[in-house]
């Protein structure tokens, strides 16, 4: 199975497919996209809020789909809305955990998220697999996505025993050729600015919470990933440094030791993620497919005659999945 998408043609370009894309959300927060909120303690004393679709219409046995979000995203974020609907129409369940301190609340450990959190990701499909006994997939969102093929890659075999199928939808699986792509030129001046400027005040919060975690002028001089980074998100989760972070949390190097259905699935005008960068075939294992359509942006994919809709993405990525399994 492959997905053959094209952007419409009102909407050329990686950038504009990229913003355009979030402001269509609207289209899928009607009436019937309701959330229940469920809270887990965690082992460290922290806590993990799971958003759960409400799906009158599934039956108990229905397949569940666990979405990763991205850097900074949530329930609310478009592409959730847009499985939301998908998930729905097919009688499925859907359950999104959110990052630590990425519902609304600020988490209470000193630790916060990252993009290799391939310890979390395990965790909290344990924990779903323990909730459900029938077929469930897990999706990942950029951010999430690599620490979803990151945990694959590191479980092999063993992820077979938790997962039906995975996928990812424009992750940074090479974080250093992405890094460095937000860090630059426009990317800089509209990307970089927009994750930093939720990052730095809760990364404060933090420093609140745990005095001398951190150096706040530091952070408060850094106008890139990078800098916040090497701040931040890398000595707090155990890494020398951002080159250190990048290069061990990366899930690239880890694909062709992935042992369970994996849909990769790039744009290649995507922004964020430079087509270079991308892996080819003799990249992954026989487990994994690759799609990497011309156009889409960074979780664009927006189809149809404008306004456009994003039904058509999650419709292909929950086909393959279902495809895969069987």
């Amino acid at each position: 199975m492959s997905w053959d998408y094209q952007a419409p043609w009102w909407l050329p370009g990686g950038n504009l497919q990229t913003i355009y894309a979030a402001k269509v959300a609207r289209y899928f927060k009607n009436a019937d996209t309701r959330w229940s909120r469920e809270r887990w303690p965690t082992p460290d004393g922290d806590f993990i809020d799971v958003d759960w679709l409400n799906t009158p219409n599934a039956a108990d046995d229905a397949p569940l789909l666990v979405l990763f979000h991205g850097l900074e995203g949530s329930s609310g974020s478009h592409y959730a809305q847009a499985f939301a609907a998908e998930v729905q129409q097919r009688g499925w369940r859907l359950a999104l955990p959110h990052f630590r301190g990425c519902s609304g609340e600020l988490n209470l450990a000193p630790r916060a998220y990252h993009s290799g959190d391939h310890e979390e990701i395990a965790w909290m499909l344990s924990q779903f697999r323990q909730q459900h006994d029938g077929l469930m997939y897990a999706v990942g969102i950029s951010l999430g996505g690599n620490a979803l093929m990151r945990w694959a890659g590191e479980q092999g075999h063993r992820a077979s025993g938790v997962i039906d199928g995975i996928a990812s939808v424009c992750s940074p699986i090479d974080l250093a050729a992405s890094g460095h792509a937000i860090d630059s030129g426009f990317n800089k001046r509209v990307y970089a600015r927009m994750f930093l400027s939720s990052m730095k005040p809760r990364a404060l919060q933090k420093l609140h919470q745990f005095p001398g975690l951190f150096d706040p002028h530091a952070l408060m001089r850094v106008d890139t990933l990078y800098g916040f980074d090497n701040v931040f998100t890398a000595p707090l989760h155990g890494f020398k440094d951002t080159d250190d972070y990048w290069q061990r949390a990366s899930a690239k190097p880890g694909l062709a030791s992935i042992r369970v259905p994996a849909l990769v699935m790039n744009a290649r005008n995507d922004p964020f993620i430079p087509a270079a960068c991308l892996p080819n075939a003799h990249d992954v294992s026989d487990w994994v497919q690759l799609w990497q359509p011309a156009t889409g942006g960074h979780v664009g994919f927006v189809s149809g005659a404008f306004p456009g809709h994003l039904a058509d993405m999650p419709r292909a990525v929950v086909e393959w999945l279902k495809q895969a399994s069987i």
